[in-house]
């Protein structure tokens, strides 16, 4: 599994997630261009001392990510989308173990065309009248249900 940013706006949020991803083993891809200069010392004010320990990969665009993904498709399954244009709740859905989470930016989300890119749009439910939820606390809440599914499955497979 594999938690991807496509264009993020705010540093603190990439870094929070790239903390995240060191915690939790998880992989990051970050598709720029950022809304921020992504560089060493701005990532590590904002992900403290974990930057170190998280695998995380750059890309220059969006085409590289996907000529990335179709070179490396063990590694990068699904590109399953959270975005709040979508009808299936997050905790309907079956994640599979190399499914690639992708949470667009912060002030815009994803383009049209990368909507019709992806296998699979998800939403977190919220109250009616609620705009969103802050990108890296959407991330996290999605990404803990896709690892519970996940093992839980693993763990079935191994009794």
């Amino acid at each position: 599994m594999r938690l991807a940013l496509f264009q993020p706006d705010i540093p603190q949020n990439t870094g929070t997630l790239l903390r995240l991803g060191a915690c939790l083993d998880l992989p990051l891809d970050i598709i720029e261009p950022c809304g921020f200069i992504f560089n060493e010392k701005a990532m590590r004010r904002a992900g403290m001392d974990y930057l170190e320990q998280v695998s995380y990969r750059r890309h220059n665009s969006w085409a590289d990510f996907l000529a990335y993904r179709e070179v490396h498709q063990t590694e990068y399954g699904r590109l399953v989308l959270m975005t709040t244009h979508a009808a299936v709740p997050y905790t309907d859905f079956e994640f599979k173990p190399n499914d690639v989470i992708l949470m667009g930016r912060e002030s815009a989300g994803v383009p049209d065309d990368v909507h019709q890119l992806v296998d699979a749009r998800l939403v977190i439910p919220m109250k009616s009248g609620a705009r969103s939820i802050n990108m890296a606390i959407s991330a996290a809440m999605v990404v803990g249900e896709a690892l519970r599914q996940v093992r839980k499955a693993e763990t079935i497979r191994i009794l």
